[in-house]
């Protein structure tokens, strides 16, 4: 017997069983903890994307509220702006308004003082002019003139 051949074939074969042990083991418990880690690993990839796909469109979602309320806020400052401009327009009107009103009032007072002044100073006038009327009728006139003056006088009402 050839003992080099016998060691030949026994490490031959322990070569075989080893790998053979190896194959077992990897099929035993490494190949389904790499497939269990895989299958976790695309679980995770799988919930990532579904979250991200969520995301997006809630994201989406947003943007277009955003610009919902951004319109909202444009319709909003446009009616304020508009609303500004009529109670501009209605307190300028109204103010406009009372000031002519207030120019006629102050108007027809002063026609009502004119008026008032007009009549004390003619009130004043025909008192002067009546003062001054006596003094210079009394100055002119004498007895013998004021018996011809009321002759005159007193044959104008019996005759009319």
């Amino acid at each position: 017997m050839n003992y080099d051949l016998i060691a030949f074939w026994s490490q031959i074969a322990g070569f075989v069983f080893f790998v053979a042990f190896l194959i077992w083991a990897t099929m035993q418990w490494i190949t389904p903890a790499i497939t269990a880690a895989q299958k976790a690993s695309n679980e995770r990839i799988t919930q990532a994307e579904r979250h991200r796909d969520e995301m997006k469109a809630a994201l989406e979602l947003l943007r277009h509220e955003i610009e919902g309320a951004q319109r909202d806020a444009q319709v909003i400052v446009e009616m304020a702006k508009e609303r500004a401009e009529h109670e501009r327009v209605a307190i300028v009107t109204e103010a406009h308004d009372g000031g002519e009103r207030m120019v006629r009032n102050a108007e027809g007072e002063l026609e009502r003082a004119r008026g008032a002044a007009r009549e004390q100073l003619r009130e004043a006038l025909a008192g002067k002019a009546l003062d001054i009327a006596r003094v210079s009728a009394s100055q002119r006139i004498d007895v013998a003139v004021n018996a011809q003056l009321l002759e005159e006088f007193l044959g104008q009402v019996s005759r009319g």
